[in-house]
């Protein structure tokens, strides 16, 4: 009886260690991707690069994620997700310079960023201080995602901008709460995969920053 609780006690302790490894990797990978991403956007912005468009920014993005994916056991995934990271950086250079050519441009990028990382921060203490497992959220965000992604696609073909306000509403909800399903899955030991759950986080956040650009943006020029 003895030998099973010790046993199980060593099992636990390999788990929470094992835990903590994938936790400090993904923040320490996450911290140097955006800050790659900061510095291609800075370098896009400086340069006056155009907007790829959406059909070469979406072939991007999923060709890299799909990329990152397959080789996210090796070193070549590292390499992916700088690619990927970069990319949608440059991607961000050109959406920076629009806000920057409006009235207050600079206090609305500030602003989203400054809310961006109070709630990503926010949100990832309280999943990793309370413990809580948030995977019942997984269904849900997943479907919400979809739907959003399709909406803000109708909405950019057929010029509605009170459905964009709506989805740039949905994804700062959507991405809010795959913070939290995110970092409640590397703590509970669902994701072990620190590249994957890197790309997931830092995904999040790039939508985040996004939408509250544009929803921010609105009602700047509606002041």
């Amino acid at each position: 009886m003895n030998t099973s609780i010790i046993n199980t006690a060593a099992r636990s302790q390999t788990a929470t260690l094992a835990t903590n490894k994938v936790l400090r990797n993904t923040y320490t990978l996450l911290s140097m991707t955006l800050l790659f991403s900061a510095l291609t956007a800075g370098a896009s912005l400086a340069l006056k690069l155009p907007h790829p468009g959406l059909i070469l920014t979406l072939v991007g993005y999923f060709g890299l994620l799909f990329l990152t994916s397959k080789f996210r056991d090796s070193s070549l995934g590292l390499a992916f997700v700088f690619g990927l990271t970069g990319f949608m950086g440059y991607t961000l250079g050109p959406i920076l310079n629009s806000y920057l050519a409006m009235a207050n441009g600079g206090q609305i990028i500030m602003t989203a960023m400054g809310a961006t990382g109070v709630t990503f921060l926010g949100l990832s203490m309280y999943a990793m201080t309370s413990r809580k497992d948030f995977s019942f959220l997984g269904g849900f965000l997943m479907v919400g995602i979809i739907v959003a992604f399709l909406a803000g696609l109708g909405a950019m073909f057929f010029n509605m901008p009170g459905l964009s306000l709506a989805v740039s509403s949905m994804f700062v909800l959507l991405m809010a709460g795959m913070i939290l399903y995110e970092t409640s899955n590397i703590i509970h030991g669902g994701e072990t995969n620190y590249i994957m759950a890197t790309v997931s986080l830092y995904v999040s956040i790039f939508n985040l920053f996004t939408s509250l650009l544009h929803l921010l943006g609105f009602a700047n020029n509606n002041e």
